[in-house]
């Protein structure tokens, strides 16, 4: 029996969509949108926020050295990382922005209260999604996709860059009085 042949030329596979590809992007619109608004409020005073000089004396009576300097780096920190969240670009250092930012929020926030007015279930859920992000990836439909190092993501680049968080996050915290 003579083996089959195929016609020559590329192959084209399609990949099925998953679950995945529907969930993530819906877990990154959300968080993202949730940061990049937070960022916006502390840097434009957009959305009803502060802006810069009513942030910077938050952080400055918070115990933070340079409030306006602290201000910016936290709102640019927010923008920027709910930005790549939602276009899924460089997703482990966009959620890890965001984990370092919630770091620092539940250290200044913490009262000794999980729940309630002064309870801090709102930025753990944050912290939570965001290092699923990190770990899982941006999901299909995502600009990383577009970029060879982050084609296929590796849950090593998510721990990586979780890492990177936690230690500029203590560093941060290290800095304030």
């Amino acid at each position: 029996m003579a083996p089959t042949r195929y016609p020559a030329g590329p192959r084209f596979t399609t990949e099925s969509t998953t679950s995945y590809d529907v969930g993530l992007p819906v877990l990154r619109l959300v968080l993202g949108a949730i940061m990049a608004v937070h960022g916006t409020q502390k840097l434009f005073g957009w959305f009803n926020g502060p802006g810069i000089t009513g942030t910077g004396a938050f952080f400055s009576g918070a115990g933070y050295p340079a409030g306006r300097t602290m201000a910016t780096l936290a709102g640019l920190t927010e923008t920027l990382g709910g930005l790549g969240l939602i276009l899924g670009l460089l997703t482990p250092l966009a959620a890890a922005a965001v984990v370092g930012v919630m770091i620092n929020a539940i250290a200044v926030k913490w009262t000794g209260a999980v729940f309630g007015l002064t309870g801090v279930e709102f930025e753990a859920l944050i912290i939570a999604a965001a290092v699923t992000l990190a770990l899982t990836g941006p999901g299909r439909f995502a600009l990383d996709r577009a970029l060879p190092v982050l084609r296929e993501h590796r849950p090593v680049y998510g721990v990586l860059a979780l890492l990177l968080a936690v230690v500029l996050g203590a560093v941060a915290l290290l800095v304030r009085n």
